[in-house]
């Protein structure tokens, strides 16, 4: 109840009226069965914009510091991201990141629509980098069948770029890829092979769908030096 109204009483007509968002494919987002929104990554506000222009609910998979901060600003974060859909996982590795599978796997044998963003982190530089394959994990251990469905942000880091405290009106789009279907994997042993042509296949219709140049390299976690 919350979200629904959060979404369509509150951030869906601000975010409109702020970002003017232009939207293309959003029919090609299956209306029920276990789907994986795979999108670029550009701005911390991708995970609200997105929900907001399509009519599925989104969980998206957030970092757990999200949910810990102390105080009335820090029990406010935690209620936004709790009714937005996020779900808290632990980014610090092993046994950690199996956790936080366990979580998406969890919400995908429900039927859930599941946002990832496949590059692991922000682009420090607005290009586009190499996918890691957790979500190829995802694709392949799930108990249900899994659509794919890519997703590219476009211009939202111009509107809260990185470090930047609150986003600025401006214009952004999100444009939505044809759905993918990776059942012909089904059975197989998810070996680091198999994973990795799931995850390149994911990041090429990415690609196809973006303007953003390519880097064939894992993503820093810093901005480059100019």
């Amino acid at each position: 109840m919350f979200y629904w109204l959060l979404k369509h009483l509150v951030a869906g007509p601000v975010a409109r009226r702020l970002f003017r968002p232009q939207v293309e494919g959003a029919e090609n987002i299956p209306d029920k069965g276990a789907v994986i929104l795979a999108s670029n990554h550009l701005s911390v506000i991708d995970s609200f914009l997105l929900p907001i222009v399509i009519k599925r609910r989104v969980n998206f998979l957030a970092k757990s510091e999200y949910f810990t901060g102390k105080g009335i600003k820090g029990a406010m974060v935690r209620w936004f991201f709790t009714t937005t859909g996020m779900l808290p996982i632990d980014r610090s590795g092993g046994k950690a990141s199996e956790a936080s599978l366990r979580t998406g796997l969890e919400l995908l044998e429900r039927e859930g629509c599941l946002g990832i963003y496949p590059e692991g982190t922000r682009s420090p530089d607005a290009r586009l980098y190499r996918g890691r394959t957790g979500i190829a994990r995802m694709v392949l251990e799930a108990e249900t069948n899994v659509v794919v469905v890519p997703v590219v942000m476009v211009d939202t880091e111009k509107v809260m770029p990185i470090g930047a405290k609150r986003p600025k009106a401006g214009k952004i789009g999100v444009k939505v890829g044809k759905p993918m279907d990776f059942s012909r994997y089904r059975g197989m042993q998810p070996g680091r092979f198999v994973l990795r042509s799931v995850t390149d296949e994911i990041m090429s219709e990415i690609a196809a769908l973006s303007d953003q140049d390519y880097a064939d390299i894992y993503a820093p976690k810093k901005r480059p030096a100019a």
